[in-house]
């Protein structure tokens, strides 16, 4: 009799119905027939053990233990999983049991899950993997059709196993050394310390940008925009709108192009998180949980992938799930003419392919799963389409007019054949979804070389250079997805910071530990998150470090380099860690709330030091002077060091009289008193900051 391990119950109960497997009772952590049994994970069972379980020098947290490096790793059962964990024991030793098939997920991680489960509980019978990427019944029954020996993946769990304890390495005594140095607790790790710093250095861009004014002549006649290239200085531009306005324009020449947009590829879960965080406002932790909430329900494939095609054998498949889709989607009913060669290459599929629909969508009812699983499953049925489609295709038309010796330029576009964006349309119209600004620019009027346009009028636009854009999850995930990629060799398992599956778990973890918060959609560093990238040394907040570990994993996979190599140089990185930083200053960790409070800057109104105080900046002489809010919003320390210094800050969603919310650089112009009678009658006063205010466009 052979034992099948799943990753989740869900996958077993799948695995069940297509090897006819009676699924009537769960609670007994296992399902029975002919000669299968299959149990279940719930994700890991087993962990790397707490540096207590060492010795008790490492109970607490201090520098004389560190670094902490285990010569023999220990693990242990997680204790909310204990239970599950203890039935698959039980049944590895059942007699009954013959051997055993792996079948957690089909990659990396899947490896590590389920052979930590083997090891854990003693067993030494035969195993054999399943290895999967779909969980459609016929993709199930072959794959149990062409079970491949376990030792195929011994390379990849040696892999699993090196990341998982240098992670541990670094993240234990990354940690425990700089919480000590600095009297906080400040989480350090590879992914997510590079992931802060990437946040924290687009806030300093933001913060210190000096927005700087341009101006532009636009000539209009007849439904023609024409425009100058920038002109820094305002005068220049008024002298140039002056000397054109009301005379006669010459079109210089015209220039036509025939262009293609080639259409995009499917969805690996990076990019579905991008979209959807971008067209529904979803968190990138949400579209995982509504896909593989969909992928359980085996209305897509699995989720966590981080390919973009289809394996060479599924033309059949997409298909099969175009027209199955169809039936809840219009905008993928008419598809004789889609071209499947352009999501089908093999080489580019390493665990799991792109994520699609499957054909089980045919017999969906829209009501039957909620909303936001709906949205999901209709950006994924819409991407199949798209890609399959033809080019988008139009005509780029550059005209170059002249008027009392100015150059003026007006570009427009026309559409010669949709293709893939008919469906693009079609499906923004069905989830109501306002039209892609890419696509407003219109086509210009007729125009012809030489053509003369009588008494024209102009107009002089000011505009200002604009800062970067702060993060959104979509931004964030894509320059994850790209963070140190370049230094990554072409075969590596996992490209960038993170994996697919960990990116949203690795902002939320972020944002519960109060380095960054999320307004809106956009994702900004916190004050402790700017503090603490501040003090990090280059080798753990660079993604350089995650390059460097994802190539050698990649030789470790390969076999190529052993796991001991590997982890000797994992090691000698933490000693160097702390033998580098062993002291800080009072005032390093004044910082954060150390013994020595923070000097924001001098009073505007006494000259005395302003300080950073638990319930907010204020005057050590207490002269009265306000500094913790600016229009009703809270102000951090590193807004008011600025101010302080007399340099303008950016105050977000900022609420109106009207209440409507709007966003504003301030720089402070003065000071003026203030007085009011607090809700128990008490009168309050005080001075504080006037302000200029510049809107960011």
């Amino acid at each position: 009799m052979d034992l099948i391990i799943t990753e989740k119950p869900s996958v077993a109960e799948n695995i069940c119905k297509a090897l006819g497997i009676s699924t009537g009772s769960k609670s007994k952590g296992y399902f029975e027939g002919g000669d299968r049994i299959v149990s279940w994970c719930y994700g890991h069972l087993i962990e790397l053990a707490e540096p207590a379980e060492y010795g008790k020098e490492f109970k607490k947290w201090n520098y004389e233990s560190l670094p902490i490096i285990p010569e023999i790793w220990k693990y242990g059962v997680k204790a909310d999983t204990r239970e599950q964990f203890e039935v698959l024991k039980t049944l590895m030793e059942s007699a009954d049991v013959e051997a055993i098939v792996l079948a957690t997920d089909a990659g990396r991680e899947g490896e590590l899950i389920g052979r930590l489960v083997y090891e854990t509980a003693g067993c030494r019978k035969p195993m054999k993997r399943l290895w999967i990427s779909s969980m459609e019944e016929k993709a199930i029954r072959e794959g149990f059709e062409n079970l491949r020996p376990a030792e195929d993946y011994d390379n990849l769990f040696s892999s699993a196993k090196c990341r998982q304890e240098a992670d541990w390495l670094v993240g234990i005594n990354g940690t425990r050394l700089f919480s000590v140095l600095y009297g906080k607790t400040l989480k350090v790790g590879r992914v997510q310390t590079p992931t802060l710093a990437m946040l924290t250095d687009r806030e300093m861009e933001i913060t210190g940008f000096k927005k700087e004014p341009f101006y532009t002549v636009h000539l209009t006649k007849n439904g023609l925009d024409a425009r100058t290239e920038k002109i820094r200085d305002k005068e220049k531009a008024e002298e140039v709108r002056t000397k054109c306005d009301g005379r006669n324009a010459e079109i210089l020449s015209i220039e036509r192009e025939e262009k293609t947009l080639a259409a995009p590829k499917l969805y690996d879960l990076t990019s579905l998180q991008r979209d959807a965080n971008r067209l529904f406002g979803f968190t990138a932790k949400q579209t995982l949980d509504y896909t593989q909430s969909l992928y359980e329900k085996k209305l897509v494939t699995y989720p966590r992938t981080d390919s973009r095609y289809l394996t060479d054998d599924m033309e059949k498949t997409a298909g099969d799930v175009l027209k199955a889709a169809a039936v809840l989607f219009s905008f993928t009913g008419n598809m004789e003419c889609a071209d499947y060669s352009k999501i089908l290459d093999s080489s580019k599929v390493s665990d799991h392919h792109a994520i699609i629909p499957t054909v089980e969508v045919s017999n969906l009812e829209k009501e039957s799963i909620p909303e936001t699983e709906m949205k999901i499953l209709s950006l994924i049925a819409a991407r199949l389409a798209m890609a399959v489609s033809g080019k988008h295709r139009y005509t780029a038309v550059k005209a170059t007019i002249t008027c009392e010796g100015e150059k003026f330029t007006a570009a427009g576009k026309a559409v010669t054949e949709k293709g893939w964006k008919a469906i693009e349309e079609e499906f923004r119209t069905e989830a109501g979804i306002k039209g892609n600004k890419d696509d407003e620019e219109k086509a210009l009027p007729e125009l012809s070389e030489g053509q003369i346009i009588e008494t024209v009028k102009t107009s002089c636009r000011e505009d200002f250079t604009k800062p970067p854009k702060h993060y959104t999850e979509d931004t964030l995930l894509s320059t994850m997805e790209k963070a140190g990629a370049s230094d990554m060799e072409d075969d590596v398992e996992r490209k960038g910071l993170g994996t697919p599956a960990t990116r949203a778990d690795i902002i939320e973890k972020l944002i519960n530990d109060g380095f960054v918060k999320r307004e809106k959609k956009q994702l900004l560093p916190t004050d402790d998150g700017m503090k603490l990238i501040t003090v990090m040394p280059d080798i753990v907040k660079s993604p350089k470090l995650t390059a460097e570990w994802e190539n050698a994993l990649s030789k470790v996979a390969k076999g190529e380099l052993s796991p001991d190599e590997f982890m000797e140089g994992i090691k000698n990185l933490v000693e160097d860690l702390v033998n580098t930083y062993h002291e800080v200053g009072d005032d390093d960790k004044a910082m954060f709330g150390g013994k020595t409070k923070r000097i924001l800057g001098k009073c505007p109104r006494c000259g005395e030091d302003v300080i950073s105080g638990k319930y907010g900046p204020y005057c050590t002489r207490k002269c009265g002077m306000k500094f913790g809010k600016a229009m009703g919003k809270t102000l951090t320390d590193d807004q008011v060091s600025l101010l302080l210094k007399g340099k303008k800050i950016l105050l977000n969603d900022i609420k109106s009289k009207k209440g409507k919310n709007y966003d504003a650089f301030l720089t402070p112009k003065g000071i003026s008193n203030f007085s009011y009678t607090d809700k128990n009658g008490q009168e309050i006063s005080g001075f504080q900051y006037d302000y200029h205010m510049e809107f960011p466009d």
